[in-house]
């Protein structure tokens, strides 16, 4: 019987095979990954031992987490099938893996399925700016992510989004319609068209824009899958926008992630008699958004984080010239 370790002969094989069998943020396989990488923790998890940061009970429990989701011959029949088919999968530091998504730490995607232009997972990230918000949006949301979407194509910014009925659905769609480029972060996997009648636009978003995901194909969305996606949201781009949020909108968690992150977050205030921006409006209220009116309040935001970004740069090379001119003078050499 085929085993998954060897199915994970090198690191790229190896993560693969760990986004087809491990929860997405799941922080004991993150942190194994990160400590040991995806080959050796494949071998921990087919054999008995001890796993490095887990007792004997949280490994086994680990353990038979892994193996209970396909045999190790199905996964490889899949694995076959994908690559046939031409899905392209990601792994940190490939050419094209968005550096940002690091920042998570042990909740980083193990991998990346991908379909459409992965170039734009490797524009600088200022250049990357979220917009999501309701899913039951009003006639005023739809309006300014029309403008915003619009207006941050034809700046030549990349626009992220989620792909949901809603604020996230008229982003999409004014973007393609101005020629621009953007990324739908997905909750199932890229070749599941959910919700089932965007199938057209993601074939469209495809052809002119990126279709990303952590899970791999035919792996239908969930609840916990939506709530995980948030932190790729969030993490893909500089400045996540909220364009129109209830109390209980699910973007409100891409939100407090990028606050996490400490990435910029703002939100279009609308008005205090409705419902559908009450999310919005307490954002703002909480010092947690900046105030947003149109798409050069988006733009300065964004390019606040880029000048701020600069600046840290420029601050560890002088760091770092400092520290070698401290050096002494017989050492400088080496």
């Amino acid at each position: 019987m085929t085993s998954l370790s060897s199915l994970g002969h090198d690191e790229r094989s190896a993560r693969t095979v760990l986004s087809l069998v491990a929860a997405p943020n799941d922080p004991s396989t993150g942190r194994l990954v990160g400590r040991v990488g995806a080959v050796e923790l494949l071998r921990l998890a087919d054999a008995d031992g001890a796993v490095p940061g887990l007792d004997q009970i949280a490994a086994a429990v680990w353990r038979e987490r892994l193996h209970t989701v396909s045999s190790a011959d199905t996964l490889a029949t899949q694995m076959a099938t994908f690559e046939r088919q031409g899905l392209r999968v990601l792994i940190p530091g490939e050419k094209d893996w968005p550096v940002a998504l690091n920042d998570l730490g042990a909740r980083t995607p193990y991998a990346l399925w991908t379909c459409g232009e992965t170039a734009l997972l490797a524009t600088p990230l200022a250049d990357r700016i979220t917009l999501t918000g309701a899913r039951a949006s009003t006639a005023y949301g739809d309006h300014m992510a029309i403008e915003l979407a619009s207006d941050l194509a034809l700046s030549g910014r990349v626009v992220v989004a989620g792909g949901a009925y809603g604020i996230e659905a008229v982003a999409h769609q004014s973007v393609l319609a101005t020629g621009g480029r953007t990324i739908a972060v997905l909750a199932g996997g890229v070749d599941r068209a959910y919700p089932a009648g965007h199938a057209d636009l993601f074939a469209r978003i495809e052809q002119q824009g990126l279709l990303v995901s952590e899970v791999a194909p035919g792996v239908a969305p969930t609840r916990q899958r939506f709530l995980d996606r948030g932190r790729i949201m969030a993490a893909l781009s500089s400045t996540t926008v909220i364009v129109e949020a209830g109390a209980r909108s699910g973007s409100l968690r891409v939100a407090d992630e990028a606050v996490e992150l400490g990435r910029s977050v703002g939100a279009v205030p609308g008005p205090v008699t409705s419902a559908a921006s009450y999310g919005s409006n307490i954002l703002i209220q909480d010092r947690r958004a900046r105030l947003l009116t149109g798409s050069e309040d988006v733009l300065r935001l964004a390019d606040e984080d880029k000048s701020n970004d600069h600046n840290a740069e420029l601050s560890r090379a002088f760091r770092i010239a400092a520290a070698c001119d401290r050096r002494s003078p017989d050492s400088r050499g080496l």
